[in-house]
């Protein structure tokens, strides 16, 4: 793959960033630690080999949180809205981007599940009923 760049922001779109790099993977994680992270059936995750985030907006709402009782699982978030932003882990040359987080289009699709014996029984089930937008009867 080839060096991109990814822009994004936070859902206040108060704390904007910017990243050049090669992808390496994108990534659905089942974990349960990313579950309870995006409260989701998984994290959407973008794996760039990159050497750091460019920041702007007001970076004192940045904040991380690592789990004590982990080696590497951590958050970025903004302190404001509490949308997740880029992680970087400067030892590994990586930046983990959430993918939802991202405000430019790259073409680039998801190449995997990680985690799946984690995998929730109610999550990514493709036969699901699919929607433009809030069904009228909800």
């Amino acid at each position: 793959m080839t060096t991109q760049s990814f822009k994004g922001s936070c859902l206040c779109q108060g704390i904007r960033y910017e990243i050049d790099g090669d992808p390496e993977h994108f990534l659905h994680c089942h974990c349960s630690r990313c579950r309870k992270l995006t409260g989701t059936g998984h994290a959407s995750l973008l794996f760039i080999k990159a050497n750091g985030i460019r920041w702007s907006g007001n970076e004192s709402q940045i904040r991380e949180y690592k789990l004590p009782e982990s080696k590497a699982f951590f958050s970025v978030f903004c302190t404001a809205c509490g949308g997740p932003l880029p992680q970087h882990a400067p030892d590994l040359g990586t930046v983990f981007i959430p993918a939802g987080s991202l405000d430019s289009e790259n073409e680039i699709s998801p190449t995997g599940h990680i985690y799946q014996n984690s995998r929730t029984a109610w999550s990514c089930q493709d036969a699901l009923p699919k929607f433009e937008k809030m069904p009228d009867d909800f």
